[in-house]
């Protein structure tokens, strides 16, 4: 084996995984960066840990490659709380922190907390290199459980707050493991008793529904999916994570179920008597605290996860394997089954839920509505461009509002964490530099990590933040009214209320772009041109601030339980 230091080791393992950034807070591992300088790996300096995993996180989901995120030993657990959203997405990030040395172990060293168990919540690996002849194996390792199985979040511990165990000196191996440079390594295939029970029960029910999770879009299952809807007539339901499995004016697409969702996707679950979940977590957010499909409905659930099949719905059927090989041998099984009223029926509700929602949708008024804003960046989205949502109400407007026209465009969504949405447009950004990346965040998100616009500027990473600007974090206006017994009084709006900004002069001052729309009939333009523009644009749009994404429905009516629960 060679002789070299574990800095020179780690840079050649990051270029021969194919790694073409790291986001990262200063100063850790400094050697390792330095050996990078002539290799094709942009180091994207940022301003907060935090930024650093959710752009490592929107690198992650959009390109299914391992995006990289670093720090030093202090900003450690600054990126446990970032790759927490990670975690929830099944991303694969790969952390890397420093971690104290043995000899300064309980003496109060200058910033030292021993923090290897914060990680252990939000990572499917979590392991410290105490030695310099470990990093090769370690960091295959992190490569490996990133992105096989389910892919998540792993975290690598280098001893030394700065990193110093890599400047030593070994024989040491830079061999890289070329599968694991990109999520799957694996296509398992499902049990074939197991297909034709599923396709069994499928053909015998009269109101079936597939939802479509985020495994789907991970898997690069789209085409199978569709084709096997196609073919039996089943309408399509689909989470946030895979909102763009299907062009939203599909004929079978119903939209998005759960707290984030569409009526007519609910509606649609709440009448099924059998529900198809493929790559999904069958999660409380896209099935509204599991009142979507109703408890007791017949469910078939196909998923990579052992530890997914059945958690909470009991499953008539189970398909361990991977989701596109599994659609794949249900598509080449399936008997054809001809449209039928149950399709016509769900389509009934999608028509309804379009002329219900119409009149918002073009609402010429100011300030703009959130609806207006969705409904433009759909029409201005080119065929090849990314939508990247913060959640909240921004999750609510964008689940509900933009449209997907074509299969080749694409949606990311916060898993939890507000202000996640300009950070990880970022990163996703930087994993299709050639590709228009819009987010849509509002001022409350966009506040936590605004200081990223100089990171934007100074990288070029040319992507478009529409702020949904209403001078509030209007969401909470509800939540207050309830905790003040019906109607707010006194210093009430000091817990949602913000002074008036312009984003757009914000912007300019960090050297970015900047447009401010104030009247609905200017926002077609503004968007076409910021997309044309290809500079960092910030889009300020003054909204409504009484404008309140609606509450999920059910059966019973608008819950406003279940929004308090998932609202971010």
């Amino acid at each position: 084996m060679p002789k070299m230091t574990g800095s020179r080791l780690f840079a050649e393992m990051m270029r021969d995984y194919d790694v073409s950034h790291i986001f990262f807070v200063p100063a850790f591992m400094l050697k390792s960066f330095a050996e990078m300088e002539d290799m094709p790996i942009a180091r994207v300096m940022v301003h907060g840990e935090k930024a650093a995993a959710y752009m490592a996180d929107g690198y992650a989901r959009s390109s299914g490659k391992p995006g990289v995120c670093m720090a030093q030993m202090i900003g450690a657990s600054n990126l446990a709380a970032g790759i927490r959203d990670a975690h929830m997405a099944g991303s694969p990030v790969i952390a890397i922190t420093g971690g104290p040395a043995p000899a300064s172990r309980y003496r109060h060293a200058y910033q030292e907390v021993d923090d290897i168990t914060q990680f252990d919540a939000v990572t499917k690996f979590n392991a410290q290199v105490d030695a310099v002849t470990r990093l090769p194996d370690l960091t295959r390792q992190a490569f490996r459980v990133a992105t096989s199985g389910a892919p998540g979040p792993v975290h690598l511990r280098i001893q030394g707050h700065l990193g110093q165990l890599t400047e030593a000196e070994a024989e040491l191996d830079p061999m890289i493991e070329a599968k694991y440079k990109h999520v799957p390594p694996f296509r398992s295939e499902p049990d074939m008793q197991h297909v034709n029970d599923a396709l069994a029960l499928l053909a015998s029910a009269q109101r079936p529904v597939i939802v479509a999770g985020g495994g789907v879009m991970t898997s690069g299952a789209q085409a199978e999916l569709i084709a096997l809807a196609e073919k039996l007539n089943i309408p399509v339901a689909t989470s946030l994570n895979a909102k763009a499995v299907m062009s939203d004016h599909h004929p079978l697409n119903v939209g998005i179920p759960g707290a984030y969702s569409r009526d007519c996707a609910n509606r649609t679950l709440a009448e099924c008597d059998l529900a198809f979940f493929v790559g999904s977590h069958t999660g409380g957010q896209v099935t509204n605290n599991w009142m979507f499909p109703p408890a007791g409905t017949k469910v078939i659930q196909l998923d990579i996860n052992p530890d997914e099949l059945g958690r909470n719905y009991p499953n008539a059927v189970s398909i361990l394997g991977d989701a596109k090989l599994g659609l794949k041998r249900m598509v080449e099984l399936a008997k054809p089954k001809a449209a039928n009223d149950w399709m016509k029926r769900a389509q009934q509700h999608v028509a309804e839920w379009r002329r219900e929602n119409s009149e918002m949708r073009n609402a010429d008024v100011a300030p703009i509505r959130p609806e207006r804003i969705c409904k433009e960046i759909s029409d201005a989205l080119p065929p090849d461009g990314i939508v990247v949502s913060d959640t909240g109400h921004a999750g609510i407007w964008t689940a509900r509002f933009i449209e997907l026209k074509h299969p080749t465009q694409r949606y990311y969504r916060t898993a939890g964490s507000l202000g996640w949405g300009f950070p990880a447009a970022l990163g996703v950004k930087c994993a299709n530099p050639d590709k228009p990346v819009v987010c849509f965040t509002g001022d409350g998100g966009f506040y936590y990590h605004i200081g990223e616009l100089e990171t934007a500027r100074r990288h070029n990473i040319n992507a478009v933040i529409v702020v949904n600007n209403n001078s509030a974090l209007n969401q909470e206006i509800r939540l207050n009214d309830i905790a003040y017994g019906g109607k707010q009084r006194g210093r009430a709006e000091e817990m949602w209320r913000f002074p008036e900004v312009n984003f757009a002069k914000v912007a300019e001052s960090f050297g970015c772009v900047g447009i401010r729309v104030e009247k609905p009939g200017d926002l077609a333009d503004a968007l076409k041109r910021a997309i044309a523009l290809n500079k960092p644009v910030v889009v300020d749009v003054a909204t409504d601030m009484y404008a309140i994404a609606p509450h999920p429905w059910t059966s019973t009516g608008r819950d406003f339980h279940s929004y308090q629960k998932t609202g971010a």
